[in-house]
């Protein structure tokens, strides 16, 4: 059975402790209600499709906030988060006379961050794969998160916090974050789940699912895992996007059991495995135990 979303008062005011939608280990809850408590950016670092990003959205459920998403990409620049001068759309109107060229105000684009720093309730704020983005934009964004409030040189404006926004950060380790940014976060890595704690998963997203064919389905999705040269390991949202086209395709769990050697690539497997190199290696190891009959 679901569980309600949950939100502690009294001793565990504002703690999180999962929703129905998102299992969270228990380890996970510390970390994220740590990283509340003490005030500072909750770090999370794990597996593409172990829940990093899904976790902001879960947190702000839980807790009953609003939720602002920062996804950052190759070219994003700290500043983006802060504000944006449009001098170029400034100048333009200037030329034709318009008269909103008076207050440069109007040709200020308020960031993520001033957002979450403007809101009357505490928000989540989610800044999304910060590992994608140059080297340097942790260290730009350093002072911001610790003051909780920047400068706006064009207007003379501070702009402080109305409320600290409860800040997750993910990386997918792409690139190694400076020390002087992770010494002011809170760091929790996302283990991938274990067999209890995926079977919690399917649970929510496949209630009432045949035992069997959960285990079946488990058996071959981890032992393709542990298959030694995979370039790509397939994660958990694949799995379940796996089980729905087991589903949908009626696969039998005797096709799930085959264990003839020659037929070791798994039904369906164009959503478990997402590029030719891993397609290729279940083709030569199927090829080398067919040389072996």
């Amino acid at each position: 059975m679901k569980k309600s979303p949950e939100f502690s008062t009294g001793k565990g005011r504002n703690a999180f402790s999962g929703t129905a939608d998102y299992i969270a280990t228990d380890d996970l809850k510390v970390s994220v209600n740590a990283a509340i408590a003490l005030q500072r950016p909750l770090l999370v670092k794990g597996e593409p499709g172990t829940g990093k990003t899904v976790l902001a959205l879960e947190v702000a459920r839980a807790l009953g906030a609003p939720i602002i998403e920062w996804h950052i990409k190759s070219t994003t620049k700290a500043q983006q988060g802060l504000y944006e001068y449009d001098a170029v759309s400034r100048l333009r109107d200037s030329q034709l006379g318009d008269e909103r060229v008076k207050d440069i105000g109007n040709y200020i684009k308020r960031g993520k961050l001033w957002e979450a720093f403007q809101m009357d309730v505490r928000p989540v704020l989610l800044i999304d794969e910060i590992d994608k983005a140059d080297i340097e934009f942790p260290n730009d964004l350093l002072q911001e998160l610790d003051r909780m409030e920047f400068y706006v040189y064009e207007t003379g404006q501070t702009i402080k916090a109305r409320e600290r926004p409860i800040v997750i950060i993910t990386s997918n380790n792409e690139k190694e974050l400076p020390d002087a940014f992770l010494r002011r976060c809170f760091f929790h890595y996302i283990k991938f789940p274990d067999d209890e704690t995926m079977r919690a998963i399917i649970e929510v997203h496949f209630p009432n699912l045949k035992g069997r064919l959960v285990s079946e389905a488990m058996r071959v999705f981890y032992e393709l895992r542990d298959v030694p040269g995979l370039k790509k390991k397939p994660s958990t949202s694949e799995l379940l996007d796996w089980i729905k086209l087991l589903l949908n395709e009626d696969i039998s769990l005797e096709t799930l059991r085959e264990t003839d050697a020659r037929k070791l690539i798994p039904p369906l497997h164009g959503a478990l495995l997402k590029n030719e190199q891993d397609v290729h290696l279940f083709e030569r190891l199927a090829f080398i135990a067919r040389r072996k009959d």
